[in-house]
């Protein structure tokens, strides 16, 4: 069975499952999401714990032997995995005898970072969600991030203005951690009661985690102040502006040959599907379809070399200019309908 994070303090409430896999690349949900379970498993009388750390070289016969062993103090067990990377062959045989055969008075957790989409399909992964239940855990989008901000504030018994909870999801954009221990500290500096923006302003660092991957996803959605608020972060951090071209430029090409093929009659589910994008992309992807046609991708990607010939020295004098300018010129253009775009700029 899979459930969404959301449905856990729900599903929580009756007897666990025999078995538990959590897993996604927001490092503080997955965490809190495992302490769920050990909470729960500890009210159930699991008390024995045995933890297992699946790296490279691990004996996966030692979840074997403790499946099948008796606890030694004839307690239920609560035994961990922690998954490292990919299980392997022998991993995978391991996970599916286990699933075949949970073996009672016992609750396997399972914890993993993000699993890529082939995993997602193996027998093993399959055989997990039968006999247990799968909670997958995705990054908040950034529409998400201040609800998110506001109720863990609430929880601490603050009671945030609408002022604070945007600065405070501005100041730690795409980092959850950072989000929770600035609530921890601003809790712990002013207590409950009220808290606005200026006290925000005092106590909090700017913690944001600004990447590549973010901004090609603004640019891609048209969110120019986002996108370029994100560039500047990756100025501050010394990002070296090649990366930022490389990872454009990546994205720019499967877009203009995503939009030629829409534009030759081909369906846009069926252009997504040949791309293989994935399930959550494609709605980021057809708003960016509907917004830029395969002249102005190639628009940008000439406006991307010129870039590149001035990252390298190499720009005529002409041609001469700022790399982080003309980033920014790029991003903001990006946003832009194709209809809107101008055929050259200077």
């Amino acid at each position: 069975m899979k459930l969404a994070l959301r449905q856990l303090p729900q599903h929580l409430q009756g007897d666990l499952a025999p078995l538990y896999l959590v897993y996604g690349d927001e490092p503080l949900q997955v965490g809190e999401a495992c302490d769920a379970i050990r909470a729960r498993a500890r009210a159930q009388g699991f008390e024995e714990r045995l933890v297992f750390h699946a790296e490279a070289g691990f004996d996966w016969n030692q979840l074997l032997e403790a499946a099948a062993g008796m606890s030694l103090f004839g307690s239920r067990r609560l035994l961990e995995l922690r998954l490292g990377g990919k299980p392997g062959e022998a991993g995978a045989r391991v996970l599916e005898a286990y699933a075949e055969r949970p073996p009672p008075d016992t609750v396997l957790l399972a914890s993993a970072g993000r699993l890529e989409s082939a995993q997602l399909r193996s027998r093993w992964y399959r055989a997990l969600e039968r006999a247990g239940v799968v909670v997958p855990v995705w990054p908040l989008a950034p529409r998400e991030l201040p609800a998110w901000i506001r109720r863990r504030m609430q929880d601490a018994g603050m009671r945030p203005s609408a002022a604070a909870v945007t600065l405070l999801a501005e100041r730690v954009e795409g980092n959850l951690l950072a989000a929770a221990q600035e609530i921890e500290k601003l809790a712990l500096l002013h207590g409950p009661g009220a808290l606005g923006e200026k006290e925000v302003l005092a106590a909090v660092a700017d913690s944001a985690r600004f990447d590549l991957f973010t901004l090609v996803d603004s640019a891609l959605a048209g969110d120019v102040q986002r996108g370029v608020r994100i560039l500047a972060g990756l100025r501050r951090e010394g990002v070296e502006p090649v990366l930022v071209l490389w990872a454009l430029a990546r994205e720019l090409r499967s877009l203009a040959a995503m939009a030629g093929a829409c534009e030759s009659g081909m369906p846009v589910e069926q252009v997504l599907a040949r791309q293989r994008v994935w399930e959550r992309r494609k709605p980021l992807l057809r708003r960016a379809l509907q917004r830029l046609d395969r002249r102005a991708c190639l628009a940008l990607l000439r406006r991307l070399a010129r870039i590149d010939r001035l990252i390298k020295g190499q720009a005529p004098e002409a041609c001469s200019g700022n790399v982080w300018d003309e980033l920014i010129q790029l991003i903001l253009r990006m946003g832009l309908p194709a209809g809107e775009m101008p055929s050259s700029w200077p």
